[in-house]
């Protein structure tokens, strides 16, 4: 079984604007049209099973109209993470509604809901989705859309992950894209899963396989970044490192089947 732990879909209506919006403002090349149906194509020419779809809320009116379209997806192919956006008065309900429905995680984005991934007011939030047993996956590292600042450095990650010691969570992009220094620093060999979407085309294979090995194999989790990475090539990228057979299997999809408790 492959699991990619880090896909992209929007609502068939929403994804004509917003792909080709997206892609022009990141200079970056669309290789799904963000609809449901054409990632299920794609999973199906690189031999996916499950993609797990992180949407994110950039304003706080949003939480609940996304999440109600998450459920409407939800799948034996398709597995939504929910969002919740910082702003968002009603929270700790929409947490419990997530829960109520199946859905096993949350995805945060620092920076487009512009907040810092440590700011203790974000905590309280945080407590709760844990209290919850769900999985929370965070944006890290630098994203080539925005500017700067950065709101979710390894530096910062981390002390989040001390105060939270025991939580699931899931730093995107090798733990922080383009802030390696940091990532080699602050996060390896901490308790943390790395997923590697969006990563092999900046991180060399020698250098991928070192992070791979230091903070863990059980601890890498195979993402893709669609639309924004082709899940073909993403395949073939981990299937190319020198590991051995289990690790890529686990990488592929058993260390998230696990995760995800399937």
């Amino acid at each position: 079984m492959i699991i990619d732990i880090h896909a992209h879909c929007f609502d068939d209506d929403i994804a004509k604007k917003a792909v080709p919006i997206l892609a022009k403002k990141a200079n970056i090349t669309a290789y799904t049209d963000g609809t449901i149906s054409n990632l299920k194509r794609s999973m199906k020419d690189s031999g996916i099973d499950i993609s797990v779809i992180q949407s994110i809320a950039t304003k706080a009116k949003q939480t609940p109209v996304i999440n109600s379209w998450i459920a409407t997806i939800k799948d034996s192919n398709i597995i939504p993470f929910g969002t919740i956006h910082p702003e968002y008065k009603e929270w700790k309900e929409e947490i419990r509604k997530l829960v109520s429905i199946g859905i096993k995680g949350i995805k945060f984005h620092p920076d487009y809901q512009n907040f810092y991934v440590d700011d203790p007011n974000l905590f309280k939030i945080y407590e709760e989705i844990f209290n919850n047993n769900l999985i929370i996956l965070f944006h890290a590292g630098i994203d080539i859309g925005l500017p700067k600042p950065c709101h979710c450095t390894p530096k910062r990650l981390r002390n989040v992950i001390n105060i939270f010691r025991g939580a699931t969570i899931i730093a995107a992009h090798m733990g922080g894209y383009d802030c390696w220094d940091d990532v080699e620093k602050y996060l390896l060999g901490e308790e943390v899963y790395f997923d590697t979407s969006y990563t092999s085309h900046i991180l060399k294979p020698s250098l991928m396989t070192k992070y791979i090995k230091e903070h863990g194999t059980n601890k890498i989790l195979f993402g893709t970044d669609s639309p924004w990475g082709n899940q073909s090539e993403e395949v073939e990228f981990i299937q190319s490192l020198p590991l051995t057979e289990e690790e890529k299997f686990d990488i592929l999809g058993g260390n998230a089947k696990k995760l995800l408790r399937l």
